[in-house]
Parts: C-alpha cells; structure tokens; sequence
C-alpha cells in the first residue's frame, strides 16, 4: 500500500489529476476504475474524480508496487551540482545568476545537471522542499535562457508564486532587460523592433516582416545603443515578447547579429570569444495588478553587473 498525505503545494486540485501526477504509470481509465472499486481511498473513504484534494486528506493505494514505486527520474536532482549563483532568496521565490553552458531544463541531452536540478538540489539540501511530500508540485524557474547566455532568472517555491510569476510574465508586469554587443552600428540608436517569429524546428526560428503561416506570432523587441567603439555595439534590450531566440534571430534580421552568435548568422570573429555576447543583467517588478502574496516585490529591481 502507497499512503499520500496532501501538503500546502499539493491542495485545491481535482483527485484525478493529483493522482496522474503521484502515479504516472497509471492512465485515466485505471485511475476512474481504481477510484470506483475502492482500491484508491481518500480518508478511508471512496471518491469522485472530481473531487477538490484538501489540506492533510489521507490518499491510500492498494496497488502493487510496480505501479506505486517512485520514478528514478525524480531523484535525477540529486546528481546535478548542490551549486546556485543566487542574487535574491525568500520563502517565495529565487532569482538566480545562470551561467553560461548549463540548460534550465533537460533538453534531451540526459545529463541531470540542469539549473532547475541544481534549484531543487540546493532546496533539497536545505530541507525546504522533499520529493517525497511534495507528489505533484516542484520548485522551478518560471522562464528560460538560453544554454549559452548568462544571468538572472526567476524560480518560484511554491505553487502559488509560480502561479502568479507566470501570470505577470504573460501580462508583461515583469521586464526582462538584456545586455549584448552586436556588430555594426545600429542607426536610429535607440527604437522598438516589431516583426514576425516563426518556429522552423525545436532548435531554429526565423524573423519576417509579415506572417508566413498561421503559427507567426508577433515580436516586439525595445533596444537602445548604449556606445559603440571598432564597429560594435554594446546594446541594452528590454524584451517586450519572450518568444525562444528572439534576440539573438531579432537582431540578426536587422543586420546588427551577437558578437560570438554562431546559429544565426555567418559572421566568423575569432577574437570574440566562443559564446554569444548576452546577459540578461536585469529584471524589474512592475506590478500593475495585485501580486497576492508576491505583492512586496512592487517595484522592486534586482540586476547583476557586467563586464564589456
């Protein structure tokens, strides 16, 4: 028998959807059978799929424990490095200093070392979140950066702030701004770019001036020239629209590529070193609606320095 107790991050969701989550050998139709012939009880009780999980409700699976033994997978975490660059902790969020050449999330590589692993390597360590409690909610960051560009990222602690980060990102009450030396220099110094971006494959997209098919979204990508010296630029970007790659494919279709960018353009500059030139140094709290318990962060700034 398997015995789930519900916890803080783990309460307010349907049984059916906790229990895909708890249980992921388990598909719909076994969980609606196992709930109607009691072999899944919540307090020893039988439940409804639809039933709401509540703070502390007892779930006991009278199972196998080929169905009921956790997944190696979760404790992946626990081979990635005990090691975050961290600018800001409370008992809400982190905002961390990504470094170059460490993914956010697994991209298929299958190496465990992902800063989202290292995040819950380092909550793990401290005793703030277990895996083991926590069945369906994990701490993570709530966007990304790319492999090769550095610096600050959000990861929410509980599922309420990852709720509400996600929703403020989405309606742009948190600004991202970005540093990054381009060749050439960029005429008017300062403007917002606004053009098309299509996905060509998981690892490419390209930039139009009109939509070519019905996936082109809209970019919207502010930058402003902070000087320039030997035909580079150094330039600041507050991303309007996150879409992936968006400054680095944005830029290059102005002509004005990253200097060390290989996957967007042809340019070779040996001297330029062998990553992208592109920091996220800043982010910005600009609330413009209630933040919940995330609201003490109204306007606040939090930025990292950086070397040209």
């Amino acid at each position: 028998m398997k015995i789930f107790i519900i916890e803080e991050n783990d309460k307010g969701q349907r049984l059916d959807r906790f229990l895909k989550k708890a249980l992921p050998k388990l598909n719909s139709s076994s969980i609606y059978k196992y709930l109607r012939t009691k072999k899944i009880k919540v307090n020893k009780q039988k439940k409804d799929i639809n039933y709401k999980v509540e703070l502390n409700d007892k779930i006991e699976v009278y199972l196998n424990d080929e169905v009921t033994q956790n997944d190696i997978s979760k404790t992946d975490f626990l081979h990635a490095k005990n090691s975050l660059d961290i600018v800001y902790e409370d008992k809400n969020i982190i905002i961390a200093n990504k470094p170059i050449g460490v993914t956010v999330q697994d991209d298929n590589s299958k190496n465990p070392d992902t800063l989202n692993n290292r995040l819950l390597h380092y909550l793990y360590f401290k005793k703030e979140w277990d895996y083991e409690k926590e069945t369906s909610f994990s701490p993570s960051f709530v966007h990304r950066l790319d492999r090769n560009t550095k610096g600050l990222i959000i990861a929410a602690k509980n599922v309420e702030s990852s709720r509400i980060l996600s929703e403020k990102i989405k309606t742009r009450e948190i600004e991202k701004y970005y540093i990054c030396k381009v060749y050439g220099i960029i005429d008017p110094k300062e403007g917002v770019l606004q053009d098309y971006w299509t996905k060509k494959t998981d690892n490419f997209v390209t930039i139009t001036k009109k939509p070519i098919n019905e996936y082109s979204k809209n970019i919207i990508t502010k930058y402003k020239v902070l000087k320039h010296r030997n035909n580079i630029s150094l330039v600041e970007i507050h991303l309007i629209t996150g879409r992936t790659h968006q400054i680095r494919a944005h830029l290059n279709f102005i002509n004005h590529p990253l200097v060390g960018e290989k996957k967007y353009t042809n340019i070779i500059n040996e001297d330029k070193g062998k990553f992208q030139f592109l920091i996220s140094y800043k982010i910005f709290f600009n609330f413009k609606t209630n933040a919940g318990i995330l609201q003490y962060l109204e306007k606040k700034t939090f930025s990292i320095p950086f070397s040209e």
